[in-house]
């Protein structure tokens, strides 16, 4: 069995201080609201699209939908940059968190304006 190693005194001790990290809490607040604008947009931009690709659907064109919402979600950076938004204030991940939220939310609704409900 090993044996326990003495400390002895005559060792010094290991001190550890933390320092914190500057944290600028009203950049991060304006981030955050600037971020749930475009959010909102985006999610606006989605429902339009749905029942744009929806009207499409009862005309027989729904293969222009899909070409509609691809073309949307690759050029969203462009017409937010057109909408007098700065894109360049948001991290990646929130932009690819858009850009997903506008695909599933526009399928998902376009989905439901499609059935008898709304037909």
């Amino acid at each position: 069995m090993a044996k326990k190693k003495k400390r002895t005194s005559d060792e010094p001790k290991e001190e550890y201080e933390f320092v914190a990290t500057k944290f600028d809490e009203k950049e991060f607040i304006l981030r955050d609201i600037y971020g749930t604008k475009v959010l909102l947009v985006v999610v606006l931009m989605s429902v339009v699209l749905s029942v744009v690709c929806a009207l499409l659907w009862s005309a027989d064109l729904w293969y222009v939908g899909v070409i509609l919402m691809i073309l949307l979600t690759a050029g969203m950076k462009p017409l937010l940059l057109r909408m007098k938004f700065r894109v360049d204030m948001l991290e990646t991940k929130t932009m690819l968190g858009n850009y997903a939220l506008f695909l599933l939310l526009t399928l998902g609704l376009w989905i439901l304006f499609i059935n008898p409900p709304f037909v």
